[in-house]
């Protein structure tokens, strides 16, 4: 049997990638008719059809899709070789990839990093933008780690391999108040301006349905997607900020904000998504082995 032509392969995939023979003659550089000669050598080498047209438009058959599987296995392990090997020339020191999604807190990732920042063999390479962007990055193994507060789930085409490496609750927190006068919850939700996560938060799901269910109606100061904005304005406004404490904690900590209390069963959930790796990272295992606590940055007690 002749060998298999990866060039040909390679064709195949970019067409069958971008679902147009145009787009993918452009991205390769060479000319439609040559992109559909390799294609039609690849189909006699495999004695399957692999591709129908329905117009313009062109359809993976069944043995298209199966060669597609393929395909994107050969090439996302070229790219894991190309990544270590190059990797491990540069002067010896270790490349680990990292991406957080946007609306991730800035504090959490610096903790979950932080073991690493002080080592001189290791070069840290830090990325942000949504899910759907970090995790087609990880699938062509040009990340080795994503970090995100939702949760992924993996089937045939994406092997997501997703574990919550820290859960933490959610609170509120403010400007100091003064005197010793505690938070009144639920009642004082209803009184103040609350600066919220976006809607299409986790966090911000939750609470609204504990609202429903306590009846309550509150004033919303501001929503806000982005954790980091979110961190400013309860720092700036005398709005009652809703997020985990891991946030803010430097500013919990310097006496800037309060935590007036804890929303009863709500949490956020942190989670460290994967794929299966030839060649796994031992970074990656000492970042996924800490205490939940020390990934959150939170003190040990001093109790007994």
């Amino acid at each position: 049997m002749s060998r298999l032509n990866y060039h040909h392969l390679h064709s195949f995939w970019a067409v069958a990638k971008e679902g147009n023979l145009t787009r993918a003659a452009t991205r390769l550089h060479v000319s439609q008719s040559v992109l559909s000669t390799q294609i039609k050598l690849l189909e006699g080498q495999l004695g399957q059809a692999l591709f129908t047209r329905e117009g313009r438009v062109l359809r993976l058959t069944e043995a298209g899709r199966l060669a597609l599987s393929y395909a994107e296995g050969i090439f996302t392990t070229g790219n894991e070789l190309l990544a270590l090997l190059r990797d491990s020339q540069r002067r010896e020191r270790h490349v680990l990839r990292i991406g957080g999604v946007a609306t991730l807190s800035r504090n959490f990732q610096e903790n979950f990093v932080r073991p690493l920042l002080l080592r001189p063999d290791v070069e840290l390479v830090l990325q942000s933008g949504s899910l759907d962007e970090l995790l087609t990055r990880l699938g062509t193994h040009n990340l080795d780690l994503v970090l995100s507060n939702r949760r992924v789930h993996g089937d045939a085409d994406h092997p997501w391999r997703c574990r919550r490496i820290a859960r933490q609750p959610v609170s509120l927190v403010g400007r100091p108040r003064q005197g010793n006068e505690a938070f009144r919850f639920p009642a004082e939700l209803a009184e103040r301006p609350l600066l919220l996560p976006g809607r299409d938060s986790d966090i911000r799901a939750a609470f609204d349905l504990l609202c429903e269910q306590l009846g309550l109606h509150y004033q919303a100061l501001a929503e806000v997607d982005d954790m980091a904005m979110l961190r400013l304005l309860a720092r700036d406004s005398a709005g009652v900020a809703l997020l985990p404490t891991v946030v803010v904690q430097d500013e919990l900590r310097g006496g800037l904000l309060e935590e007036y209390c804890v929303v009863p069963h709500l949490y956020e959930n942190f989670y460290a998504i994967t794929v299966k790796r030839h060649f796994a990272s031992p970074l990656l295992q000492t970042l996924l082995k800490r205490p939940e606590a020390d990934v959150l940055g939170v003190a040990p007690s001093n109790s007994p």
